[in-house]
This record gives structure tokens, sequence and C-alpha cells, in this order.
């Protein structure tokens, strides 16, 4: 993947995401909406963002790892928050960083901030798509 950032869109939030992914890649994967289940269905973190993020976080590294893919190979990534306020931007990101570490993808992405998710109890869900060199 080639990654662009063109100096004519702002640098602010270069060091999170990416302005533009470049790719020739012919395989892809498209990971449905994680949100923070186990593997058992039992919701993790009830009330609690950041322990709801790392989990849903966690759920889209398992994703990855079932295909064989990197994080790095994310080219899509798409977060959408219920009742989102600025002050959750950090929590979730700081979430990702904790389990991806030096693999946090930056990405193409979009944060959305909305109503309510498909279940009462989840606060976070992420989808993704990854490109396969």
């Amino acid at each position: 993947m080639e990654i662009v950032n063109p100096k004519t869109l702002t640098d602010k939030v270069t060091s999170v995401i990416s302005h533009v992914v470049v790719t020739t890649a012919s395989k892809l994967a498209f990971i449905s909406g994680q949100v923070a289940v186990n593997e058992t269905g039992a919701l993790v973190g009830q009330g609690d963002l950041y322990a709801q993020a790392i989990q849903t976080f966690t759920n889209l590294k398992h994703a990855l790892e079932a295909v064989r893919a990197d994080p790095l190979c994310i080219a899509k990534m798409n977060i959408y928050v219920v009742n989102h306020m600025p002050e959750f931007v950090p929590i979730v990101f700081d979430a990702g960083y904790q389990v991806f570490g030096e693999k946090w993808p930056k990405t193409t992405s979009t944060y959305i901030g909305v109503q309510s998710l498909a279940e009462p109890e989840w606060l976070i869900e992420i989808d993704a798509i990854a490109i396969f060199p």
C-alpha cells in the first residue's frame, strides 16, 4: 500500500490516520463490524467505553489474524461510537494503540458518532477493509 498525505490537506490527523491509501493488491478482506463481545458472546466492559474499545480492537485483530493479515494491511477503518463527545477520541485511540502497539494502522478512517448500535449495551463498533499484497 502507498500512504498519501498531500501537503494540501491538514497534517493534524496524520499521526493516527492517512488521507489516502493506494493499492494494486488483488485480494481484499472486508471485516464486519466488531463489538465488545468475547469469544463466548459475553459483553466485555458494561458501560465502560475504554474496556469496550479494547475488546473491539482485539476482535478486529483476531479477525485479521484469521485471514493471516497484519494490522498494517488495513486500508479503511470505520469507527462508530454511541453518543460521541470530543473527549472520547483519545479514549478510543488509546485503546487501539494498546491493542496494536507499533502496528497501529495509520489508514484511511472515518469516526462517526451514532445514537445507538444494534444492542443497547454496545458503545463502539469498528469495521475494516484489509488489503493483501
